[in-house]
């Protein structure tokens, strides 16, 4: 991952930690069920996002891979890799 994308993604992340300790609590305060699972749904909404950002940084590095000369065979199969795992 390049290096100007890392304090988005760990921002983020943190974020996403902070929220799942929440959810926890709410699982252990005995909070109602659409409660918890609205709160889930935004969690997974983030996590989506996060890889929406790696995924855009993989593509850039890919261009730029490409570009350089490198396998642009190689290079399509990485990230179609990478976007299939993401699904």
């Amino acid at each position: 991952m390049s290096r100007h994308k890392r304090p988005e993604v760990d921002s983020r992340l943190s974020k996403i930690e902070g929220h799942v300790r929440a959810i926890r609590k709410m699982v252990q305060d005995d909070r109602s069920y659409p409660v918890i699972v609205h709160q889930v749904a935004a969690v997974r909404a983030s996590l989506d996002g996060v890889v929406e950002v790696i995924v855009d940084d993989l593509v850039e590095d890919c261009v730029a891979t490409a570009r350089k000369g490198g396998s642009v065979r190689e290079t399509v199969l990485e990230l179609q890799q990478v976007v299939a795992s993401s699904r």
